[in-house]
């Protein structure tokens, strides 16, 4: 959890919505508001509002869908600009009343009070790539959904479920011959020309990603590749997701970032658990999951080290704590400039 500490004369909270926003603007010294207003969501008409306090001006909003606009018109008038991680803010979303008026105000508050916790505010020149390549997964996503179906159909029909995987087409050819009544049969094939179509936007998706990838970092995006079991894809999530080391302070952080590490709960030295599973980057979580399945194939040592993890952990925890590990080698990977070492890894 990080918190926004800089001071400023004037503390500008912004309720933001699709259509609309409400500002509010604080004084530093007597935490007098200066201004409240309601806007529409257009440029000139913010710009002339938060005219007269510009010199010296912070503006802060939650995090939601459409707040790429606002950083980055901040960004092209030099106008700090912060973004409020939207779990972390209790103080908005835990109030007896709740309205534009007064979510703006607390906003600005917490700007003020060296409160407000701060979330990543991705640039805009790798951000429509990081956002090309969730919409990849989204689209593999609805694929595997398609694959699924076809495979639920089979065992409704008490018929042999094809065993070849269906991410390859070969082994999609005369798959619905199999089944006689005709409207299943045409279900069927309706599932498989949808999967065909999502084959070609998939491949084509994935060389406009690659494209930028080689222009945006492409000795990064190799040096990910160097990794045992990181392919183009992933390496790909690793690049764009994580996007600049140098944001991380510690590798802890990082690895939290990253949903490898559990944070531990406890009060007057008694442990109450864990929590906190569900923030960071589900993309990186899964990346570097996958990561650690693929890393032990065809590798002797990697193979090795999991049968010792094993051993003392159990299977599932075993491949947890490689799935660390590996986060914790590409950090330091990213942060030295370096290829992967297996044998510096293995100690």
């Amino acid at each position: 959890m990080r918190f926004y500490t800089g001071q400023h004369r004037y503390y500008c909270g912004i309720d933001l919505h699709a259509r609309t926003m409400y500002l509010c603007i604080l004084e530093q010294e007597s935490g007098k508001v200066v201004l409240h207003r309601n806007l529409r969501c257009e440029p000139e008409r913010f710009l002339r509002a938060v005219e007269p306090y510009r010199d010296d001006l912070v503006v802060g909003a939650e995090c939601i869908f459409c707040w790429y606009w606002l950083a980055d018109l901040c960004a092209q008038e030099g106008i700090p600009f912060v973004l409020g991680h939207a779990l972390y803010m209790k103080a908005i979303h835990g109030g007896k009343a709740k309205n534009d008026k007064v979510d703006a105000h607390k906003i600005a508050t917490l700007l003020r009070g060296s409160a407000f916790p701060m979330a990543y505010v991705y640039p805009r020149g790798m951000r429509a790539t990081r956002d090309l390549l969730r919409r990849r997964l989204f689209f593999v996503r609805r694929r595997s959904e398609l694959f699924t179906h076809i495979r639920m159909t089979f065992h409704q029909l008490n018929l042999p479920a094809p065993s070849a995987a269906f991410h390859h087409p070969r082994n999609r050819i005369g798959l619905a011959d199999a089944i006689p009544d005709p409207v299943v049969h045409a279900n069927v094939e309706a599932d498989l020309a949808l999967a065909a179509r999502l084959d070609d936007i998939i491949r084509s998706l994935e060389g406009t990603i690659h494209q930028r990838a080689k222009i945006d970092d492409p000795e990064t995006y190799k040096r990910l590749q160097t990794i045992p079991g990181v392919g183009r894809i992933l390496a790909l999530t690793l690049l764009y997701e994580i996007h600049n080391v140098s944001r991380f302070p510690r590798v802890q952080d990082f690895l939290s970032y990253a949903r490898l590490v559990k944070s531990q709960k406890s009060s007057a030295g008694k442990v109450m658990g864990t929590s906190g599973a569900k923030i960071g980057n589900a993309h990186l979580k899964w990346a570097y999951s996958e990561a650690a399945v693929l890393f032990l194939q065809k590798n002797p040592p990697g193979q090795r080290l999991i049968n010792r993890l094993r051993s003392k952990h159990g299977r599932g925890k075993a491949l947890s704590i490689l799935a660390a590990r590996l986060g914790r080698a590409s950090y330091y990977m990213l942060r030295r400039n370096t290829a992967f070492d297996m044998e510096r890894f293995m100690n």
